[in-house]
């Protein structure tokens, strides 16, 4: 039997917590398992490799800052491996690149293309543990390449794939999926199994349990996926296919802070203006979630779309170089609150509430975006946690 077990920078934070880790592999291997281990750098270390960097520049070189990002994971990679080691079990720990990790050339934001595994199965077969760097991997050209953020995730189930592992379980500071943060509502409760579906759209809406791309990446190769905490035993949340179970109305409640909103008004109301304008947040990898358009008057219409608060400044100066609109407005000052469940494809006036709950509460929504079983909402910042709880209650998620 093969695991893969990844664990992030809470579960690796201190030195302590890494021979905790150590001990929780141990476990696994005695269990007769082949173990690869995937390791986030200890909490708060790439934050803070972040600001080294931004002391010199907002925008630094993409080559020279995955470079720098990718040493906070070897950082772990390499305490974990010496403390395994010390407890008398054989250990190897590889970089991403060492792991056969290979990627496309987007620095900050690569993409894994292919793994190869002769090395990592060369190390499990001589008998052991192998502990890869998460987050990284390397180019065509040899230079060291970073996911983005909730990387090591992504690094933990294309490893899982390319080694058709049994299983692969995501070790966080939480117990599993809830039905929504339960540091906003103390009533969430924590579910036994969700579809990768839904998974999926609570990761994109800003559930941080798991990285939204991972998700897709496991559905993608039928990834066994397991996500539970690193300081207990309990049983966490299975991750699967929808097929396997049963279509319950509403999953959980979702909320994303990382939320700015960019209109352009005045726009020429003309076949192509979209496409100009969104080819130019796609050559900046600008990430745009939320489109709204406005029905056209004079031959002008107003454009209104969402980007992650920390890619506003470079959306800021992309617009600046086009003169689509006569005016620019920007908004960091809001949130995106989602519902989420395979159930609403068969089931009507799941949208109804939600409208009807939030305008209870004089809770203005600014969007409204929908999918075949997601609806996401944007709305004032101070609005975004109570809009959590309301939903929540209305949709009966403690029950």
């Amino acid at each position: 039997m093969l695991i893969v077990q990844k664990f992030g920078g809470t579960s690796v934070g201190t030195l302590e917590r890494i021979e905790a880790v150590a001990n929780r592999v141990i476990e696994t291997k005695n269990s007769g398992a082949d173990v690869v281990v995937v390791v986030s750098a200890m909490s708060g270390v790439t934050n803070q490799l972040v600001e080294y960097s931004e002391y010199f520049s907002k925008h630094p070189d993409g080559v020279a800052t995955d470079m720098l990002l990718s040493s906070g994971e070897q950082v772990t990679t390499a305490l974990l491996t010496i403390a395994l080691n010390a407890k008398g079990y054989a250990c190897v720990g590889l970089t991403g690149a060492m792991a056969g990790i290979m990627t496309d050339d987007v620095h900050t934001k690569a993409r894994i293309e292919k793994i190869d595994t002769t090395r990592l199965k060369a190390e499990l077969k001589a008998g052991r543990i192998v502990v890869v760097a998460g987050f990284q991997g390397i180019d065509d050209k040899g230079d060291i390449t970073t996911l983005g953020r909730g990387g090591s995730d992504l690094s933990a189930v294309a490893l899982a794939g390319a080694l058709e592992a049994d299983l692969c379980e995501i070790f966080t500071d939480v117990d599993g999926v809830y039905t929504t943060d339960p540091r906003i509502e103390k009533k969430a409760k924590k579910l036994e199994k969700i579809s990768y579906d839904e998974m999926l759209e609570l990761a994109s809406a800003g559930a941080k349990v798991l990285q939204n791309r991972s998700v897709e990446l496991a559905k993608k190769l039928n990834v066994k996926l397991i996500t539970r905490s690193s300081f207990n035993h309990n049983e966490g949340t299975l991750i699967a296919k929808e097929d396997n179970m049963e279509a319950v109305l509403v999953s959980g409640i979702a909320l994303d802070k990382n939320q700015a909103r960019v209109t352009l008004r005045g726009v020429v109301d003309k076949p192509g203006i979209a496409a100009e304008i969104f080819t130019a947040l796609a050559h900046q990898n600008i990430n745009v979630d939320m489109i709204i358009q406005n029905v056209g008057h004079d031959g002008t219409t107003n454009l209104g779309f969402t980007v992650p608060q920390n890619e506003l400044d470079l959306a800021k100066e992309t617009m600046q170089k086009l003169s689509a609109a006569k005016h620019v407005e920007y908004d960091d000052a809001i949130v995106k609150v989602s519902v989420i469940g395979v159930g609403m494809k068969s089931h009507s006036g799941v949208a109804c509430l939600a409208f009807e709950t939030l305008a209870k509460e004089g809770i203005n929504i600014q969007m409204i975006s929908t999918s075949e079983i997601k609806i996401s909402m944007i709305v004032d910042q101070k609005y975004g946690e109570l809009a959590v709880r309301v939903l929540h209650d209305a949709y009966k998620l403690d029950k």
